[in-house]
């Protein structure tokens, strides 16, 4: 009896970690302009970590002049690149423009 309760408790716990999960779960994919602003939020919590490890005397001048040149500079990129894909028409807009009828090309519009 007790061998039968420790084999049924031994096939329980391997199905569990080892079986594969009936529904799998997955995060939604995330397109670049997350991933821009993601990463544009870690710049700038590293420019502030960055300038308190220089206010703390961590850092000499030179090094926090360079890394902080070096972390501005992506963080222009990255504000640029999400500037420029914040504008961009949507593919939406793009659908709802009439499209241009290459038959009806240089004829009169009719009424």
């Amino acid at each position: 009896m007790i061998f039968a309760a420790c084999l049924i408790l031994t096939l329980a716990v391997l199905f569990y970690v080892f079986g594969a999960p009936f529904r799998l779960l997955r995060a939604p994919e995330k397109g670049r302009l997350a991933f821009l602003k993601e990463r544009k939020d870690v710049v700038y919590e590293n420019l502030r970590d960055l300038n308190f490890e220089y206010k703390a005397g961590k850092l000499p001048e030179p090094d926090y002049a360079a890394m902080r040149a070096s972390m501005e500079d992506e963080a222009a990129a990255l504000l640029a690149e999400i500037d420029q894909l914040e504008n961009l028409p949507s593919e939406l807009e793009l659908a709802a423009l009439p499209a241009a009828d290459p038959s009806t090309k240089g004829k009169g519009a009719k009424a």
